[in-house]
């Protein structure tokens, strides 16, 4: 197992940002950077760390392997994806530091937008749902639950969060304000395209995809809506075991639900509501929840990752 949880030195690459998982890195002046902007353009190094978030909080310590996962199941969605949308992954010829955990993605002009897909009632839209009766203005039917799922799917974006911020639901109408109408029924109908083709992907392997986020730019040399940073993962997205829907209740999940349980339980000791740093996370939690994360690839992809 490898652990990739800072910053390390690549030859060609200048890190430049890190965020609560990833490292980002363009290329640097050495020959070997320059040959890089000569082959692909205008790019970036993105690392999946085994860093694990929680409650606005970078949990020590991360989760082994976990950064490969992410890495490796967004390119094998993207495969799935390829026809309905272009994406940012120019090449996944990476330095042997980062093997397995990182691509070569074109460099885009971001949208300022989470684009959130529904297809079931849980976490914030929930809460939304319960205040209100609807999720970003769209009104949904009365008597659902945690775990309902709703007659169809539904586009509740968010604006993106500064780090340590929370991102916050807003109606399509803010969307067409930010980006104008064009752009903002492109991103909904993508978006909604691309949860259904990976809905109906994850059912048939007995995985129920609750909702996801998607981030998409514009690819500066074709000009098209592209597909960016990671997409259908379970740090992305809510995947939930077909067999275990219950509807009226939280569900069992592919992601760090382990890791959250621990946080909020007596034996953490810790209050979400102080300003404290969380303790550190206790092996098994650290265990259990990379299972998790490698059960999510395997039932999804039908495969096995080479660690």
């Amino acid at each position: 197992m490898t652990s990739t949880t800072t910053t390390t030195d690549l030859p060609g690459w200048a890190h430049t940002y890190s965020g609560k998982v990833r490292d980002l890195y363009v290329p640097d002046s050495s020959e070997a950077g320059q040959a890089l902007t000569a082959e692909h353009g205008d790019v970036v190094l993105v690392v999946a760390s085994d860093r694990v978030s929680a409650y606005d909080h970078v949990l020590s310590p991360g989760i082994p392997d976990k950064g490969v996962v992410l890495t490796q199941l967004s390119l094998w969605w993207f495969e799935q994806l390829a026809d309905l949308v272009p994406n940012h992954v120019v090449s996944t010829d990476v330095p042997a530091e980062v093997a397995g955990r990182a691509m070569v993605c074109r460099r885009l002009a971001m949208f300022p937008v989470e684009c959130v897909a529904r297809g079931y009632l849980t976490g914030s839209g929930l809460a939304e749902y319960r205040v209100s009766g609807s999720v970003t203005g769209i009104d949904l039917p009365a008597g659902l639950v945690d775990g309902s799922r709703l007659p169809e799917a539904i586009f509740t974006p968010a604006t993106k969060a500064e780090l340590g911020d929370h991102d916050e639901n807003v109606p399509f109408a803010a969307v067409v304000e930010t980006v104008g109408a064009e752009a903002a029924e492109t991103l909904r109908a993508l978006t909604l395209a691309v949860y259904a083709r990976a809905e109906a992907i994850a059912r048939e392997r007995g995985v129920i995809l609750a909702d996801t986020k998607l981030e998409f730019g514009t690819d500066p040399v074709t000009g098209e809506v592209t597909l960016g940073d990671e997409v259908l993962t379970p740090d992305s997205s809510r995947f939930w075991p077909a067999d275990g829907w219950q509807p009226g209740r939280a569900q069992p999940s592919f992601d760090k639900q382990f890791v959250r349980d621990w946080l909020t339980s007596a034996a953490s000791g810790w209050d979400r509501e102080s300003d404290t740093t969380p303790p550190e996370l206790p092996a098994d939690v650290v265990a259990r929840t990379r299972e998790r994360y490698l059960d999510a690839y395997e039932r999804l992809t039908g495969s096995s990752l080479a660690l």
